[in-house]
């Protein structure tokens, strides 16, 4: 069985932090890939602020492109909206019986996962791995069953603040990968 972690945000744009902590993921939570799952919609996030969702998607395979550990889904652009976690397991565990799905989650998600759809059916069914963001500590004594707390650096980079750099025209190069600042910069000159 190949081992595939799940790590699904917005990538509203993917930066050089999701793309780091995905590399030490594969080794902390021993898994053999790692699927970025593009959210078109999440149901916890605004919309507003989101760009074209086959954007994000190209920026992410731009991101990716150098290790084929890392690979950047569009699973869910076919599933009904918005993105919900159990759903797209669901889904992938059927269509992929050959694979064991594993959640990856931060520690900010964990401590609202009871707002998540079927958050206790997540918790039955699927390992959950979950990395730290510099929140309070978490209590490894109080995790179900089924959740592991892993040790990876923390990386002080948010899309938000990408953007915001973007927007108030400060150098940004530095907090995406290459190929996704080349690709922006582009667009913006359109």
């Amino acid at each position: 069985m190949t081992r595939t972690g799940i790590f699904g945000g917005s990538f509203n744009p993917i930066h050089n932090g999701h793309v780091q902590l995905a590399r030490h993921l594969l080794d902390e939570a021993r898994l053999d890939e790692i699927w970025f799952m593009v959210s078109p919609q999440n149901p916890l996030k605004a919309q507003a602020d989101l760009m074209d969702e086959r954007l994000r998607l190209e920026l992410v395979r731009l991101a990716l492109a150098d290790d084929p550990r890392l690979v950047a889904s569009d699973y869910e652009f076919r599933l009904p909206r918005p993105s919900y976690t159990w759903n797209t397991l669901q889904h992938l565990s059927t269509d992929y019986p050959d694979r064991t799905f594993t959640l990856l989650i931060g520690e900010d998600n964990l401590r609202c996962f009871d707002r998540w759809a079927h958050a206790a059916d997540l918790l039955r069914e699927y390992d959950i791995v979950v990395y730290p963001r510099g929140h309070k500590p978490i209590d490894t004594a109080t995790l179900p069953p089924r959740v592991r707390l892993v040790n990876t650096p923390l990386y002080d980079i948010s899309s938000t603040e990408v953007r915001r750099r973007i927007r108030e025209g400060e150098p940004w190069d530095t907090l995406v990968p290459k190929a996704v600042y080349e690709r922006m910069s582009e667009i913006s000159k359109q």
